[in-house]
């Protein structure tokens, strides 16, 4: 199955990110969503509150309209945050009284977000997760086969 346009660009752009420590999840234009939508952060009026499902009024204007962004509608793009907030460990949405992780841009739990956003992104465009290893380690009809080189 080939890989959709937009799942492609994304996990380009979420990989750059990561491994250029440009990924926060405390910043609209770093965090999973703001580097998906080119470091804007425009995406924070699709909703009231940050890690909230409910659409905004702006948000639902342009999820009635169609609209889409990098090929994510509004909907899309705050679950998207949503699952990437949680995943890093903190209580969504995001207010003064629920308490943070320590340390959010700790790496172990930027790939935590970033490994439940992959899995998302995927599962929105219905293939396999490309981050799953569990297919290297099937006994019955393995799909992959490894040579082993020992020196």
């Amino acid at each position: 199955m080939e890989t959709p346009k937009r799942l492609e660009q994304a996990l380009i752009k979420l990989y750059n990110a990561f491994h250029n420590n440009e990924l926060n999840p405390e910043c609209c234009s770093a965090c999973a969503v703001g580097n998906i939508l080119d470091n804007h952060d425009s995406w924070k009026h699709l909703s009231d509150q940050h890690g909230s499902l409910k659409l905004s009024y702006v948000g639902r204007v342009h999820q009635q309209l169609g609209r889409k962004f990098n090929g994510y509608t509004p909907l899309e793009l705050i679950h998207i945050e949503k699952v990437f907030l949680e995943a890093c460990g903190f209580i969504v949405p995001l207010c003064h009284y629920n308490p943070k992780p320590q340390n959010p841009t700790n790496k172990d739990k930027l790939f935590n977000g970033l490994n439940a956003v992959v899995a998302y992104l995927c599962e929105l465009d219905g293939i396999d997760n490309v981050m799953g290893y569990s297919k290297i380690f099937e006994y019955e009809n393995p799909m992959y086969k490894f040579d082993v080189i020992y020196e």
